[in-house]
C-alpha cells in the first residue's frame, strides 16, 4: 500500500470503530430513533471515504501496472473495478 493512503485509511478504520460504538450505545439505551439513522447514515458516509482511499490506492498501484501489461491482466483490471462499483452482472 502506498503509505500515506495506509495511514490515512488506518486512521479512518479507528474513527468507525468509535461510531460503531457509539451507535450500540444508541441503540442499547434506546435513543431516539432518527437520532440513531442519523449516526448510521454518518456511518455509512465514512465506509465510503474509506472505500475512496482503498480504490486510489488500487487504481495507482495494481491497476496501473495491469493496463500496462495488457492482454488477461488489463482484461482483470477491468473485471475488477467493475467488481468493485456492482457492475459485475451478479
Amino acid at each position: 500500500m502506498i503509505e500515506d493512503i495506509k495511514k490515512r485509511a488506518l486512521h479512518r478504520t479507528r474513527i468507525l470503530e468509535g461510531q460503531l460504538r457509539g451507535l450500540s450505545k444508541m441503540i442499547d439505551s434506546e435513543e431516539y430513533c432518527m437520532d440513531i439513522i442519523t449516526q448510521s447514515r454518518a456511518i455509512q458516509r465514512s465506509l465510503e471515504s474509506l472505500n475512496r482511499l482503498l480504490l486510489e490506492n488500487h487504481l495507482r498501484t495494481h491497476v496501473t501496472h495491469m493496463f500496462d501489461e495488457g492482454g488477461a491482466e488489463r482484461d482483470q483490471a477491468v473485471a475488477e473495478l467493475l467488481k468493485a462499483f456492482d457492475f459485475d452482472g451478479k
